[in-house]
């Protein structure tokens, strides 16, 4: 559903950033090479003299460096719109320093009137987007279905998941998955922890990325970044990056982890106009990409399961999706994530056998044996410093599940420690899980088996 509005902007352009000195981490995406002029950002000239008429007049007297900061242009794009502007008495120089960069640029009253014409056209004031084009590109270069690109180790799935009490199985159907980059369904009663799993394995996928800031469509932008779910890499990564050689309309962040649950509906699975700031909003499955695409509470949410299936196993194959526009304007963009489906119903109750044939692995994420759940329950302790009791331990696996006939899921020790702690924080004394405190804490969360437990 995008346009490319130039052929000044595409895949020819890229530079690597440049590698992490011996022992540090490399820098993996490919950046495209900054643009120099107005055609090499692959946009309409009058879109970008429009953009930096908002800018200034947002920012007052606009220093040049803060101009190109604000806009992630350079200087020299930036150059070449403002001397137009100056000429045409639109724009002048405020004040002017020793620098030939050293410069502070302000908006005529002629200047006024154009910056308001171009807010009627598109109220959008920041990043300068980029051309699908070169948006493809990029996202081509990293698609996780590459061959070179590092699969999952037995030894890393282990590191990841730690002592979660998963079987042998259902770890081989996570690695299976991941190493395949398949579809994958997690399905078990709610508490076993799938939520929480999906977000381990999304930190699994290896290397960090390139993101635009926002992408033109046409002749609207779409507002692709997002910092809560494009997480910038660690700072020593960072500093490798060669900005002054790179576009800095593009960021660089670490693998992608969307997450949406219950609250999806249609509406969500498409691009959403914003009237007040002008621009579109990515949907979740376009600001994943590249990364993972997490939807849980399969079958709870206002979209039937069996058409959200077909919404996104369709594009995940073919590697691209269909938005659309106000007007009908419709276009394709790319689409390449792995995606986890979630939920504690039963697969059969939520799918037909065709749907689920069209799923790549499914993995049964139920209960803990009895040594596992031990086990999770004594690394929470250690993990919150709470002294623990062999016996307090022994009286809620042998006595308080069995008695309300609770399965022993991954949630429970968490939130009975939780429990012990605020109890504890409460009487001005240290936690420690003792059989009375277990008892009070579980109590406090399962009121209804408190006559269960008096027997």
């Amino acid at each position: 559903m995008f346009e490319t509005l130039s052929t000044g902007s595409t895949a020819a352009g890229f530079r690597a950033a440049q590698p992490a000195p011996a022992g540090g981490p490399e820098i993996a995406p490919v950046l495209p090479r900054q643009a120099k002029t107005v055609r090499d950002t692959g946009l309409e000239p009058r879109f970008v003299t429009d953009l930096v008429l908002k800018a200034i007049q947002a920012g007052g007297k606009t220093p040049l460096t803060h101009l190109a900061g604000k806009l992630r242009l350079s200087i020299s794009v930036l150059r070449e719109v403002l001397n137009p502007l100056i000429a045409e008495q639109q724009v002048e120089v405020a004040w002017c320093g020793e620098s030939d960069i050293d410069m502070q640029y302000q908006l005529t009253a002629y200047g006024q009137r154009g910056a308001a014409d171009a807010m009627a056209r598109c109220g959008y004031v920041g990043p300068a987007p980029v051309t699908l084009a070169s948006y493809r590109a990029v996202v081509e270069r990293q698609a996780l279905r590459h061959a070179d690109v590092e699969r999952i180790t037995p030894a890393q799935l282990a590191g990841a998941l730690g002592e979660e009490g998963l079987s042998q199985a259902a770890r081989d159907v996570l690695g299976a998955a991941l190493y395949a980059r398949r579809s994958l369904l997690l399905y078990g009663p709610s508490g076993g922890g799938k939520t929480t799993l999906a977000r381990k394995l999304g930190r699994l996928l290896p290397g960090s990325i390139a993101v635009p800031y926002a992408l033109m469509a046409g002749r609207q932008v779409i507002r692709l970044y997002d910092p809560a779910v494009h997480v910038a890499p660690p700072p020593a990564a960072r500093q490798q990056e060669e900005r002054r050689s790179c576009d800095a309309r593009w960021t660089v962040c670490q693998r992608p982890l969307v997450h949406v649950g219950a609250e999806l509906g249609r509406d969500m699975l498409d691009l959403r106009y914003d009237a007040e700031q002008g621009v579109y909003h990515a949907p979740p499955h376009l600001q994943a990409n590249n990364g993972m695409l997490v939807l849980d509470d399969v079958g709870r949410q206002r979209i039937a399961a069996a058409e959200l299936l077909n919404r996104f196993i369709g594009p995940l194959d073919a590697g691209t999706d269909q938005l659309s526009l106000q007007g009908g304007q419709a276009e394709l963009v790319p689409f390449d994530a792995a995606v986890v489906f979630a939920t504690n119903l039963a697969p059969t109750s939520v799918f037909d056998d065709a749907a689920l044939r069209r799923i790549g692995y499914k993995a049964d994420i139920g209960a803990l044996s009895p040594n596992a759940y031990r086990a999770l329950l004594c690394r929470q302790c250690r993990l919150r410093r709470i002294d623990v009791e062999d016996t307090a331990v022994d009286h809620l696996i042998e006595r308080l599940h069995p008695q309300s006939g609770r399965a022993l899921l991954a949630c429970y020790p968490g939130e009975l420690l939780d429990r012990v702690a605020d109890f504890a924080g409460f009487a001005g004394t240290e936690p420690r899980l003792t059989v009375a405190a277990v008892e009070q804490a579980w109590r406090s969360m399962f009121i209804a088996c408190a006559t269960e437990i008096q027997k």
